[in-house]
């Protein structure tokens, strides 16, 4: 497989990872202090291919996540579970840990077409889901945060979270489904 856009990655690891799942191009960031000059390199990727962030699951990772996005807008994203990044031996948390089989179905989720005429998600959805100001809110959004692949967000950060990934209302309410539905049956 293939991808076209390059892929930004935390460090070496990462991009060992990925080609070993696909063939691809990355960028490192060496870290979570994202420098002026790599923020250029991928801006400039951004123009001339294309850019898919795949950082780890984990608060530096979301934080890598949220400077390379507010300072390159349009970029895709791709995503592994926590459960996914953890290593068969020892400590850590990452994308370098992730089997290649993970690695490239987080890469073809990047890849969802946004559909023309879906409706969108409001903060209101959120809050009659019972997703933020009630008891079983944040139990609610790990689920959902699982389910959609796209990582665990306070209550403030969802709607942001939901339309960054591209999350469709129909696929927003059948994730939440069967979140309820696995309540009913706990």
């Amino acid at each position: 497989m293939k991808i076209k856009e390059i892929i930004v990655v935390e460090g070496k690891d990462d991009t060992t990872a990925i080609q070993r799942a696909v063939s691809a191009d990355t960028i490192e960031t060496n870290g979570s202090a994202v420098s002026p000059v790599t923020i250029e390199k991928i801006r400039h990727a951004q123009e001339k291919r294309g850019v898919i962030i795949f950082t780890d699951p984990d608060y530096p990772g979301e934080r890598i996540r949220k400077i390379v996005s507010e300072a390159v807008p349009g970029c895709k994203h791709a995503f592994v579970h926590k459960k996914d990044a953890l290593p068969k031996s020892g400590r850590g948390i990452g994308v370098e840990h992730a089997a290649p089989e993970i690695i490239r179905e987080a890469l073809k989720e990047a890849h969802m077409i946004e559909k023309e005429n879906e409706e969108i998600i409001t903060k209101d959805d959120l809050v009659t889901a019972g997703l933020i100001g009630s008891p079983q809110s944040k139990d609610r959004r790990v689920a959902l945060g699982e389910k959609l692949r796209i990582g665990y967000t306070n209550g403030k950060q969802l709607h942001k979270r939901l339309m960054m990934f591209n999350i469709q209302k129909d696929e927003f309410k059948r994730a939440l489904m069967e979140i309820i539905q696995e309540e009913t049956n706990a």
